[in-house]
Protein backbone atom coordinates (compact mmCIF):
# COMPACT_ATOMS: atom_id res chain seq x y z
CA UNK A 1 0.00 0.00 0.00
CA UNK A 2 1.19 3.61 -0.89
CA UNK A 3 0.95 6.88 0.63
CA UNK A 4 -0.02 9.29 -1.10
CA UNK A 5 0.10 13.63 -0.88
CA UNK A 6 -3.11 13.97 0.85
CA UNK A 7 -2.54 10.82 3.23
CA UNK A 8 1.08 12.32 3.91
CA UNK A 9 0.01 16.10 4.27
CA UNK A 10 -2.71 14.80 7.15
CA UNK A 11 -0.04 12.72 8.87
CA UNK A 12 2.30 15.36 9.20
CA UNK A 13 -0.18 18.12 10.50
CA UNK A 14 -1.71 15.73 13.37
CA UNK A 15 2.06 14.48 14.21
CA UNK A 16 3.27 18.52 14.30
CA UNK A 17 0.31 20.02 15.50
CA UNK A 18 -0.14 22.30 12.54
CA UNK A 19 -2.77 22.75 10.03
CA UNK A 20 -2.96 20.37 6.88
CA UNK A 21 -2.69 23.99 4.91
CA UNK A 22 0.66 25.14 6.61
CA UNK A 23 1.75 21.51 5.93
CA UNK A 24 0.64 21.55 2.32
CA UNK A 25 2.36 25.46 2.13
CA UNK A 26 5.63 23.80 3.52
CA UNK A 27 5.63 20.69 1.10
CA UNK A 28 5.15 22.58 -1.71
CA UNK A 29 7.94 24.96 -1.09
CA UNK A 30 10.33 21.92 -0.56
CA UNK A 31 9.43 20.86 -4.10
CA UNK A 32 9.86 24.10 -6.01
CA UNK A 33 13.11 24.73 -4.14
CA UNK A 34 13.91 20.68 -5.05
CA UNK A 35 12.97 21.79 -8.66
CA UNK A 36 14.35 24.88 -9.05
CA UNK A 37 18.55 23.76 -7.29
CA UNK A 38 18.04 20.31 -9.77
CA UNK A 39 17.17 22.54 -12.69
CA UNK A 40 20.42 24.67 -11.85
CA UNK A 41 22.35 21.08 -12.03
CA UNK A 42 22.76 21.27 -8.20
CA UNK A 43 22.68 18.66 -5.96
CA UNK A 44 20.44 18.87 -2.90
CA UNK A 45 21.00 16.56 0.07
CA UNK A 46 19.29 15.98 3.33
CA UNK A 47 22.05 14.00 5.42
CA UNK A 48 20.88 10.64 6.51
CA UNK A 49 17.61 10.71 4.25
CA UNK A 50 18.05 11.16 0.68
CA UNK A 51 19.79 12.93 -1.94
CA UNK A 52 18.63 14.27 -4.94
CA UNK A 53 20.73 15.32 -8.39
CA UNK A 54 20.32 16.13 -11.61
CA UNK A 55 22.13 13.57 -14.33
CA UNK A 56 23.61 13.79 -18.13
CA UNK A 57 22.60 10.80 -20.42
CA UNK A 58 24.65 11.16 -23.50
CA UNK A 59 23.33 11.33 -27.18
CA UNK A 60 22.60 7.69 -28.45
CA UNK A 61 21.63 6.11 -31.39
CA UNK A 62 18.18 4.25 -31.26
CA UNK A 63 15.79 1.81 -33.13
CA UNK A 64 11.87 2.31 -33.42
CA UNK A 65 10.32 -0.39 -32.47
CA UNK A 66 7.75 -0.34 -35.12
CA UNK A 67 9.69 0.33 -38.34
CA UNK A 68 13.26 -0.77 -37.09
CA UNK A 69 14.61 2.38 -38.20
CA UNK A 70 17.74 3.72 -36.86
CA UNK A 71 17.13 7.14 -35.07
CA UNK A 72 19.15 9.67 -33.31
CA UNK A 73 18.34 10.00 -29.38
CA UNK A 74 19.33 13.39 -28.12
CA UNK A 75 21.09 14.38 -25.12
CA UNK A 76 19.35 15.66 -22.14
CA UNK A 77 18.86 15.16 -18.23
CA UNK A 78 17.33 12.57 -15.84
CA UNK A 79 17.19 13.09 -11.56
CA UNK A 80 18.98 10.61 -9.20
CA UNK A 81 17.98 10.15 -6.13
CA UNK A 82 19.48 8.39 -3.43
CA UNK A 83 18.60 6.55 -0.03
CA UNK A 84 20.17 7.64 3.17
CA UNK A 85 21.53 5.56 5.88
CA UNK A 86 18.55 6.60 8.10
CA UNK A 87 16.25 5.36 4.92
CA UNK A 88 18.14 2.48 4.18
CA UNK A 89 17.96 1.52 8.04
CA UNK A 90 14.17 2.35 8.24
CA UNK A 91 13.74 -0.38 5.49
CA UNK A 92 15.56 -3.07 6.26
CA UNK A 93 13.66 -2.57 9.71
CA UNK A 94 16.85 -1.79 11.81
Amino acid sequence: MAMNRSELVAAAAEKTGNSQAAVNGVLDAVFEIFSAQVSKGEKVTIPGWLAVERTDRAARTGRNPQTGETIQIPAGHSVKISAGSKLKAAATGK
